[in-house]
């Protein structure tokens, strides 16, 4: 068995009570939502890959915060699984603000399955058809704590 192995970064971008994130749709399938971000290449920090995800999916600068979550995704494992396509990723969740209006007709890359850039309300996270589907539940009180000092979530490997 091959398996790619990569690191991912992710962004959780929060203004007010509402969230942004991904719609993503693959063919024959419901559409879903995610948190902007991608693979970090070769030579990035985590910080670095994120910026150039979120430029290129949601055409917006970001600055990078403080790690939220750590999350292992091991394809062979879920309900989208590809058989011809394996990989394990390790995804860093980053709280991150915008530093400039949002523009997503200007992302210059967005993923070939990406749908449109959305708002969603915290309370609203849990009936979302959001990935991973852990952070449905605790995401909004994660972000309700944030005031406080915490250490980041090691969520191991969940769908």
């Amino acid at each position: 068995m091959n398996i790619t192995l990569r690191n991912s970064a992710k962004a959780v971008i929060v203004q007010g009570d509402k969230v942004l994130l991904l719609q993503k749709q693959h063919p024959g399938n419901p559409r879903f939502t995610v948190f902007p971000g991608g693979g970090q290449e070769p030579g990035e920090t985590l910080a670095e890959a994120l910026a150039r995800e979120c430029l290129e999916e949601i055409g917006a600068k970001i600055r990078v915060g403080d790690l939220l979550f750590v999350r292992e995704y091991r394809s062979w494992m879920h309900e989208f699984h590809n058989p011809d396509r394996l990989w394990h990723q390790v995804e860093f969740f980053f709280l991150c603000e915008l530093l400039e209006p949002l523009h997503p007709e200007l992302a210059d890359n967005p993923d070939p399955n990406q749908k449109g850039v959305i708002w969603v309300e915290q309370d609203a996270l849990k009936t979302q058809n959001l990935y991973p589907k852990v952070l449905r539940g605790i995401l909004a009180d994660r972000l309700s704590q944030l005031d406080k000092a915490q250490n980041p979530i090691y969520l191991g490997g969940v769908n």
